[in-house]
């Protein structure tokens, strides 16, 4: 009989975490950022007015900031992305929530989970969970010294677990 999922579970995780891009703003920072940059580029306009070079720079403009729009919607859609941790006794399970809807979900043991933190990886401090005969990245947008953090976090509870089971 396998462990129940995490959505079936009674009893609370021992040790669990949440974890998610920083958001430097919201949708009212964005018409903030979007209203500085319309003004900005629309400084050059006024010493043209009433010239045909307006109309000329208008387009450029105005392409530059529904390109600016798009980049920063982009961003802040990115944001939506989360990963949960969740640790029992008898399971570690790692859920993630893609920005497209998609549900991600990795479950092992956690007696024979290992956790490692790559120091040379394409990502500083890049870590990973090994468990199950697979190998999952965990907060690989959150900055070094968060993924650090967590790294030793995690740590000291599978420590605190193992001890607790021999």
């Amino acid at each position: 009989m396998s462990a129940p999922t995490s959505s079936e579970r009674q009893d609370p995780p021992i040790y669990q975490v949440s974890l998610q891009p920083h958001r430097s703003f919201g949708w009212r920072g964005l018409s903030v950022v979007l209203g500085i940059a319309g003004f900005g580029l629309a400084l050059p306009l006024i010493g043209l007015a009433r010239t045909q070079a307006a109309w000329g720079m208008l387009p450029f403009l105005l392409a530059t900031l529904l390109a600016l729009y798009f980049a920063l919607k982009r961003n802040y859609t990115d944001a939506r992305l989360r990963e949960t941790l969740s640790l029992w006794p008898d399971c570690i399970r790692v859920v993630r929530y893609e920005t497209d809807g998609r549900i991600l979900e990795w479950s092992a043991n956690p007696y024979w989970v290992t956790v490692r933190l790559h120091e040379n990886a394409r990502i500083e401090k890049y870590l990973t969970l090994r468990g199950n005969g697979r190998e999952i990245e965990l907060g690989a947008f959150l900055s070094p010294w968060e993924r650090e953090a967590v790294h030793d976090e995690l740590e000291t509870a599978l420590a605190r677990l193992r001890n607790v089971q021999r």
